[in-house]
């Protein structure tokens, strides 16, 4: 079967620096793979990179079997792949149903969920539908962003910290909404902080340190690696 996402050798740079050391990543179709790591070791430059939105990048990075090292972003996801950043991006003088419509379905990849199943998946965001993009809670705003990809047709989803800084009671919701997503036969990858959060989520884990992994195993390893996950990131 081929990988939903392969990176094999990944260096990556913000102009002189060099964040990502020879990052090593497989993730299959239908996975959640979550990339462990203290702020700064190089997770999100990880998805940034994936994305083609750092400075220089060598190595491979195949997404379905396609090569996307050289491409623009642009180009990247119109391989299917769905970027959701921890600063969100909902405009401020859009309403919630403008901010979803906005970005195109991509071309070459499946339709993308319709409007109606996406309300169905975010009650909230039909009630909240014709308010203003800054007057929707962060939970909302964060369930908005993740809901703007889905109807693009974008399968393979990077997301970036999405449970920060919200109440308990969102973070279940969108948990609830990773198994959905899951169920469905979408890829997540999934960078975290909140590691109470990501452990029931993932079916693999990778662990990154100074811009390179430095531990991968499946979620039935989770208990025996504990030690080394306090070691490493102190949970």
């Amino acid at each position: 079967m081929t990988a939903a996402l392969e990176i094999s050798n990944l260096q990556a740079w913000y102009g002189e620096s060099h964040i990502l050391h020879n990052v090593n990543m497989t993730v299959r179709p239908g996975e959640v793979v979550t990339l462990l790591g203290r702020n700064g070791a190089g997770r999100t430059t990880t998805l940034r990179a994936i994305m083609g939105l750092t400075g220089a990048r060598k190595g491979s990075i195949k997404v379905n079997g396609t090569e996307a090292i050289g491409l623009q972003t642009h180009k990247i996801a119109h391989l299917g792949i769905g970027y959701c950043p921890e600063e969100r991006g909902i405009f401020s003088s859009l309403s919630t149903e403008e901010n979803l419509m906005l970005p195109p379905h991509l071309n070459g990849v499946d339709k993308g969920m319709s409007v109606a199943e996406i309300y169905a998946m975010f009650p909230n965001l039909q009630e909240r539908r014709n308010s203003q993009g800054t007057r929707l809670s962060g939970g909302e705003q964060q369930m908005l962003a993740v809901a703007r990809i889905l109807r693009t047709g974008a399968r393979l989803l990077l997301l970036d910290e999405i449970s920060e800084g919200l109440a308990p009671v969102i973070v279940q919701g969108l948990a609830r909404m990773i198994t959905t997503l899951k169920s469905k036969g979408y890829t997540i990858v999934m960078v975290e902080q909140n590691f109470r959060f990501a452990a029931p989520l993932a079916d693999r884990f990778y662990v990154m340190e100074h811009g390179q992994i430095v531990e991968t195993f499946v979620a039935s390893e989770l208990s025996a690696k504990m030690p080394v996950l306090t070691e490493l990131l102190g949970v």
